[in-house]
């Protein structure tokens, strides 16, 4: 008998509400607190990190946000099981761009030049 297919697991990502929870409502508010902790990272990959759900996280990141945060892992992440319509890939045909007619096709982009006025 074949088995039914297991649900893929997914994962809610709330650091942004525990930082908003805390009063930090700037992804710049984070830097230093991590750098205390000897956590080095740029703004923009703060940025991602509070804005996007991360794919990767390295556990002294985690804890250190745990740390930050006064949160558990479990209060930063929380398993969800992920449904077709909650993952869109863009291949479905809904929100296509629209079909180049022929003659723009044959266009190429030309580089931009800039010159100084004298």
């Amino acid at each position: 008998m074949p088995r039914a297919p297991q649900p893929r697991l997914g994962y809610a990502w709330h650091l942004r509400t525990l930082m908003a929870a805390q009063g930090m409502f700037a992804t710049t508010d984070l830097r230093p607190l991590l750098a205390e902790r000897g956590i080095e990272l740029s703004e923009a990959q703060i940025y991602r990190l509070v804005t996007g759900t991360p794919e990767r996280l390295s556990l002294r990141t985690l804890m250190a946000l745990c740390d930050i945060l006064g949160a558990t892992p479990n209060d930063l992440i929380e398993p969800v099981a992920e449904t077709a319509a909650a993952k869109a890939t863009g291949t479905t045909g809904k929100n296509r761009p629209a079909k180049v007619s022929g003659a723009s096709k044959t266009r190429t982009p030309r580089r931009a030049e800039i010159t100084r006025e004298k």
